[in-house]
């Protein structure tokens, strides 16, 4: 029997003011993950589609900042941010 693509998502947050890394701050899959998206996308949160990233992420605990062994992941994650929110400004 096939198993079913369940959809996952996890949300981060990161002040670098308070924040050594960014943190997990909502992660779910199913109908939570549906909610974390559709919240996302009515606050114009960027949201990039990686699940070997989401699957490490959600191995996590809400509020827990990420691990140094996924600094490079998470960065590019944040660039991708940062480019999206600079299009998003003009």
């Amino acid at each position: 029997m096939p198993k079913k693509n369940i959809k996952k998502a996890v949300a981060l947050t990161y002040d670098k003011q308070k924040d050594g890394a960014p943190k997990v701050v909502a992660k779910g899959q199913g109908q939570v993950a549906e909610n974390i998206i559709e919240l996302a996308k009515k606050y114009d949160i960027p949201i990039k589609d990686d699940p070997d990233l989401i699957e490490v992420l959600s191995s996590l605990e809400i509020n827990e900042e990420i691990p140094s062994e996924i600094y490079v992941a998470v960065a590019e994650l944040l660039a991708f941010v940062y480019s999206a929110n600079a299009g998003n400004a003009s």
